[in-house]
């Protein structure tokens, strides 16, 4: 099986878990990946997550132009070519709306590292890029500035969050975690006063985990 066949498999199941773990909503959000310098595989425009199969999913080259699919590719395709173009280490890319991330940018407010694993797993505060139309050039460079040169996750204004990584199971992972922060986070300021981990605190967790964290002795290789 080539590279491209297994990146739909691994698309397709990331994109199941993502269903089934709350984090989408409908058929908004959107997933990609790139498993060569000149292919990248992404989810069609309105299929449902829960329908979706291998052979739905849509792959383009670096300009966008369609290899291979019987869908349009996601409407937000632009938006991922320019990521792509923009961070080369980058391979795969997440987008959801989901609930607690969807309510931090509505009020247009980053989200910080109150929990460890968010300054682990992303490395500090998730900006918001300011609003743009979907699907617009506008909106990726917006994203884009706000995503920088190290970011590894952003949210859009009244939109979502996206979550990017070295492969697909790190940027869900980071959109799981940035949820679950956002959750508490809003929990935590219903009972007082959040606090948040302080600048130095997140640099020394984010080494520590890229070093030391897991079995293999960190995800250093990976990033």
């Amino acid at each position: 099986m080539g590279s491209v066949e297994r990146a739909k498999r691994e698309l397709v199941n990331t994109a199941y878990e993502l269903e089934q773990e709350g984090l989408g909503f409908e058929t908004w959000g959107n997933i990609s990946c790139r498993p060569a310098e000149d292919k990248i595989v992404i989810t069609p425009s309105g299929i449902p997550y829960g329908r979706l199969r291998y052979f739905d999913l849509v792959v383009v080259d670096a300009s966008g132009e369609i290899l291979q699919g019987r869908f349009r590719p996601s409407t937000e395709l632009l938006l991922h070519l320019a990521i792509y173009e923009q961070r080369e280490k980058i391979r795969a890319i997440v987008h959801v709306h989901s609930l607690y991330a969807a309510a931090f940018a509505v009020n247009r407010m980053e989200i910080p590292p109150a929990l460890e694993e968010q300054a682990q797993v992303v490395g500090g505060a998730v900006k918001v890029a300011a609003y743009a139309p979907p699907g617009s050039k506008e909106l990726a460079e917006n994203v884009l500035a706000a995503l920088g040169e190290d970011d590894n996750a952003v949210l859009m204004a009244n939109h979502g969050l996206i979550g990017v990584g070295p492969d697909l199971s790190t940027a869900l992972l980071r959109c799981r975690v940035i949820e679950r922060n956002a959750h508490i986070m809003l929990l935590a300021k219903s009972l007082g006063q959040p606090h948040i981990l302080k600048p130095e605190d997140v640099a020394a967790l984010r080494k520590d985990f890229l070093l030391h964290y897991g079995q293999q002795g960190g995800v250093e290789q990976k990033e």
